[in-house]
């Protein structure tokens, strides 16, 4: 069974809301073990146990925050390692322009460096899911349809 991991940071915990639906989608979707870990608790080691990788970060200053960017510098010394491996973002910010986009989007260039199989959205959130403050319900639909679509593309390529 594919192994899926979700980590984020969340300082007030609105991001934390956001990984809790998309790992709720995954377990709807079935067919795939998923992880739910504060970044503090991940180590660059630990993304190799995975076979989906979804990072789910708050916005500042128009980009991920700097506990989910180090994780990422830290993986550098497994690059190569996380090829072929299926990749995710998701953000949620303080306002309607507040970065919602360019954060999914440098998250997503992250993972694309690293080889990943990133999964878009053909409707909705296209990049990944993003809130404005607390997920309201249309963020949640979002969050829940692209832990769907992620865990689906993870049990194409992982089974």
């Amino acid at each position: 069974m594919p192994r899926m991991l979700i980590v984020y940071y969340s300082r007030t915990g609105n991001t934390e809301k956001m990984a809790d639906i998309v790992a709720e989608g995954v377990r709807e979707e079935g067919g795939v073990e998923v992880d739910v870990r504060k970044v503090a608790e991940v180590t660059p080691e630990d993304l190799l146990e995975y076979d989906a990788i979804v990072m789910g970060s708050p916005v500042y200053y128009g980009t991920m925050a700097a506990e989910i960017k180090q994780l990422i510098d830290e993986s550098v010394r497994f690059h190569g390692k996380l090829d072929g491996k299926v990749g995710g973002a998701f953000a949620s910010s303080g306002g309607v322009g507040g970065g919602n986009e360019t954060t999914v989007m440098d998250i997503v260039k992250a993972l694309m460096i690293h080889g990943m199989v990133v999964k878009g959205v053909a409707a909705g959130d296209h990049y990944g899911p993003i809130a404005v403050g607390a997920p309201d319900e249309r963020s949640r639909k979002q969050c829940l349809r692209y832990g769907h679509e992620v865990a689906a593309l993870a049990k194409r390529l992982f089974t």
